[in-house]
């Protein structure tokens, strides 16, 4: 049996069960939960994080992968308690987002991923929670020289580890070839690879051949659509029902990017994240899969991108 860490332990990966792919309990900025608490408003976080994460596991969840890195604010002491209370197992991320600290910028390759593989194989901030994903970020403008060089140390990280990488990607810019690119180069086996955000394009041939190239993708914004640039979340389903009828059902995964909290959120932010997603992270469960359904997509591919394939991602199966 194959075994994954979660903010809890380690776990058999037979036990994820139904899992969204990509998700965040609060987004912050780095240090700000640990030293500003009362700014995301830290107790009360975590009591509504439990609430929505109860509700979710008694309709099917049972499993979430959180890629909150440092510099979005991980709070390793929050995510075990919400874990434990709520029910839902979490897998938590070592890597860099978008806000790659200056310190790195001019760092060495190896330096930043040995910082990633003691947070994979000893723990993180002086707990022993260890992470089971490496989480990396490029957005508009593609590959940075900066961001090559937290790519560069995940690919490192992940070949002396076998824990596998996660990342952020502006799809409408192909950005996940750049990507593809530098892992390629730095010779990661590409079935440990999962180019997230790729439902931000509708463009079939980009994603397939990313699929070719033997990564996973992940199906990870939703509901989606909030920017004219975008697809809303019936195109969304309808590219992965697009991607399941030419043959690819076995090789994506679908998640939300959502968060409970964004830092402090005004009552009006709260009330205007509440009308664009109402189901919070049951939007999957409650709207996209019976689309899915209406448009053709069998039992076994629900079970496929919701259970079996999450399982076989950390498993390292092809």
């Amino acid at each position: 049996m194959s075994k994954v860490e979660s903010v809890l332990g380690p776990m058999e990966t037979s036990d994820l069960g139904f899992t969204l792919s990509h998700e965040h309990i609060v987004v912050s900025s780095a240090g700000i939960p640990q030293i500003y608490p009362e700014f995301i408003q830290r107790e009360d976080s975590i009591t509504e994080a439990i609430k929505v994460l109860s509700e979710a596991k008694d309709e099917g969840l049972d499993s979430i992968i959180d890629v909150t890195t440092l510099d979005l604010g991980r709070d390793i002491d929050m995510l075990a308690k919400v874990s434990k209370e709520s029910g839902v197992n979490i897998i938590c991320a070592t890597g860099t987002w978008r806000d790659i600290p200056r310190v790195f910028w001019n760092a060495s390759v190896d330096s930043v991923a040995t910082l990633y593989k003691r947070e994979i194989t000893t723990g993180i901030e002086g707990t022993n929670i260890k992470a089971g994903i490496i989480k990396v970020a490029n957005d508009v403008g593609g590959v940075t020289r900066e961001g090559e060089v937290i790519l560069r140390a995940a690919a490192r990280a992940q070949k002396e580890t076998g824990v596998p990488i996660s990342t952020h990607t502006w799809a409408p810019d192909r950005v996940g070839e750049q990507q593809v690119r530098v892992f390629e180069d730095e010779k990661v086996d590409l079935n440990r690879v999962y180019i997230g955000h790729s439902n931000d394009t509708m463009d079939i041939h980009y994603l397939e051949s990313l699929l070719d190239k033997g990564v996973w993708i992940g199906l990870d914004r939703y509901p989606g659509g909030r920017t004219m640039e975008t697809p809303n979340w019936e195109q969304r389903t309808d590219t992965a029902m697009r991607l399941i009828a030419d043959g690819y059902g076995k090789r994506i995964m679908l998640g939300h990017d959502w968060s409970v909290r964004l830092s402090i959120d005004s009552k009006e932010g709260q009330t205007s994240r509440s009308k664009y997603n109402p189901d919070g992270y049951l939007f999957i469960t409650r709207q996209v899969l019976p689309r899915l359904k209406d448009l053709g997509a069998s039992e076994e591919d629900i079970q496929n991108i919701m259970v079996d394939n999450p399982r076989r991602f950390f498993e390292g199966g092809n």
